[in-house]
């Protein structure tokens, strides 16, 4: 390094006489790991098979580089050495790019910052660097399990308790940490809906579009994928709590690696005609794409909660009607499942029946039986009008799928602490006035969800998610004594109330879309592209239409799942299809100048 002290690396390179492009993976937690579980993007064990030189490095302090511990040392200036001393090694061609979750993740903005020369480019995966207060106190409560895990990793818990109101101290952390006019290579942000950092992700992904001088080549991933590291759910893998998304499988690898090809390799890959945004609409099981988040056109449909525990698309006529809910603070309602980041607590989505729904400390609203799908794209609205017998309490939410078996499949959760209704500065706070009413609004964090047709909308309400999120005490009085996450201190129990009538309409606000035109036509007006042989049994080549070099294909069945997606070098390149079961397929080319062609053919076997 810089200062003289040197950090611990591993280096794998696929052959000893060859130079190669590096992948360098920036590591908190023990660069051995890769050793014993293999390297990411597919390679696994399979080195001499890779197109890439990989250097794993511990960070300073941290495991291989103990001794390099230095007071003010900086994670960026650290990442700017090790790419430049990576890039005049002999295997190094001089191109570097940076791969990594969560915090190796987080470490690559850090190092992106500081420029080094031969940096190309970046897969950050559910990471975003933004110090943001809303990060750990979500509607002013803390997040009580993620800070005590970060805290054990990297004992950081103690600014953030001490501070438990915005301030001036979160103003310089939030601008210290939003850099994008300084991010000059392309990132390709990856991301998950079950994610607890997919807010911050969206957030980064739209600033550096915005900002940074790279603003054309960034692009974003966003599958069904929870944050990881708690269990056997990761990024990519099919399996995500209660559920499996095998139509999701692997699909960060696969734009890693052609993201990573095209810009480390110079391979023409189509990489630079693919849009901004790729995400997966759950329920529907397909990837869609979109040149902004949320994509544009949606409109919304709100769902009242009406006083037979129903949520209808028509307001309450009632006047009177709300229901009441106890709330514990000995007692809290649990946390299972969601976007938690604790070794000992399940991730992901869960069935809330018995955990949850069985206890007798929440209100339950349920839609009637949708007869037709609901799409959902963007962020999901929780208007209440509410009101408690003390000075302070908490209102949480959670919001399911109930599936035709019964299951209440968790999908978002947020809270609001009421003294925070007006604000998080400590000027916006006050208490309540006991029996006063008082409109909240909870925003849900960003989704992409086709609720099926036989399925139902479900949302539950209580005054506590715990270990998520910190329990009120109810008294008005302070939350974190002596500066514990999460302390008892002379607990009252609330009796908290939600209004459900005409003068006080508490609603869900579903922002909805339209299914990705692509899946469920062809272009009229474009009838020139041509597939044969069609019906196919074994490939098709394209007719009709010129390219010069660069097209991206991808085939959908007719239900819009992603079956098949492959760059076309040529024009006249065959397209294997023999790994497709019978039956009608859409096919979509997208090509170089932005155009698009779509076109249906049949495979029969």
């Amino acid at each position: 390094m810089t200062d003289g002290n040197v950090l611990a690396g591993d280096l794998y390179l696929p052959n000893s006489t060859g130079t190669f492009p590096t992948i360098f993976i920036f590591t908190p937690y023990n660069k051995n790991w890769y050793q014993t579980i293999g390297l990411p993007l597919g390679v696994g064990m399979d080195l001499a098979q890779s197109e890439y030189a990989f250097l794993v490095v511990d960070w300073r302090c941290r495991f291989g580089s103990l001794s390099a511990c230095a007071f003010g040392s900086d994670d960026g200036e650290d990442g700017y050495d090790v790419v430049e001393w990576a890039a005049s090694q002999p295997w190094s061609d001089g191109k570097i790019g940076m791969w990594g979750p969560s915090a190796l993740g987080g470490v690559q903005f850090k190092t992106a910052k500081k420029q080094p020369p031969s940096l190309v480019c970046c897969v950050p995966e559910v990471a975003a660097p933004h110090f943001a207060y809303s990060k750990y106190y979500e509607g002013g409560c803390m997040t009580v399990e993620t800070i005590a895990t970060l805290d054990i990793l990297f004992a950081t818990s103690g600014p953030i308790v001490a501070n438990p109101f915005m301030n001036l101290i979160w103003d310089i952390a939030e601008s210290s940490t939003m850099y994008p006019d300084s991010i000059e290579v392309p990132m390709l942000q990856i991301g998950g809906w079950y994610d607890k950092n997919i807010d911050q992700a969206v957030y980064m992904s739209d600033t550096l579009i915005s900002n940074s001088p790279a603003s054309a080549e960034h692009k974003t991933l966003i599958g069904p994928w929870v944050h990881g590291g708690t269990g056997t759910a990761i990024v990519g893998s099919t399996n995500q709590g209660e559920l499996n998304y095998p139509a999701a499988e692997k699909w960060n690898e696969i734009f890693a690696l052609e993201f990573f090809d095209f810009h480390l390799r110079g391979i023409n890959n189509g990489w630079d005609s693919r849009d901004r945004y790729t995400y997966f609409q759950m329920g529907d099981d397909q990837w869609n794409t979109s040149s902004a988040w949320p994509p544009t056109g949606s409109a919304s449909v709100d769902y009242y909660l009406h006083g037979d525990n129903s949520l209808q698309t028509t307001a309450p006529t009632s006047t009177t009607d709300s229901q009441s809910l106890m709330y514990d603070p000995v007692d809290p309602s649990p946390t299972h499942g969601g976007k938690t980041l604790n070794l000992s607590m399940v991730q992901g989505p869960y069935d809330q029946t018995d955990s949850v729904e069985s206890r007798n400390d929440n209100l339950i609203f349920t839609s009637p039986i949708l007869t037709e799908d609901l799409i959902v794209k963007g962020k999901i609205k929780v208007d209440l009008f509410v009101a408690s017998d003390r000075l302070d309490t908490d209102f949480a939410v959670r919001l399911t799928e109930v599936y035709p078996t019964g299951e209440s499949m968790l999908l978002l959760e947020s809270i609001q602490r009421m003294r925070f209704r007006d604000g998080y500065r400590v000027t916006d706070t006050a208490s309540m006035v006991p029996g006063t009413i008082y409109n909240i609004e909870l925003e849900l964090d960003d989704i992409a969800n086709t609720f099926k047709a036989g399925h139902q909308v479900r949302l539950i309400i209580t005054s506590s998610n715990y270990p998520r999120f910190n329990r009120n005490m109810n008294t008005g009085g302070e939350m974190h004594p002596n500066g514990n996450y999460d302390t008892l201190v002379n607990p009252l129990v609330a009796t908290n109330t939600v209004f459900l009538n005409a003068t006080h309409p508490s609603k869900i606000i579903l922002p909805t879309g339209v299914n990705n035109p692509l899946m469920v036509a062809e272009n009229p007006e474009l009838e020139s592209l041509e597939i044969f042989p069609n019906p196919t049994n074994s490939f098709i080549q394209l007719n009709g239409v010129e390219f010069n070099g660069k097209a991206h294909v991808d085939i959908y069945s007719v239900s819009g799942s992603l079956v098949h997606s492959a760059p076309l070098s040529h024009q006249d390149e065959k397209v294997s299809v023999n790994h497709l079961k019978e039956g009608m397929y859409i096919l979509h080319l997208q090509l170089n100048n932005g155009e698009t062609r779509t076109k249906r053919f049949v495979v029969s076997n």
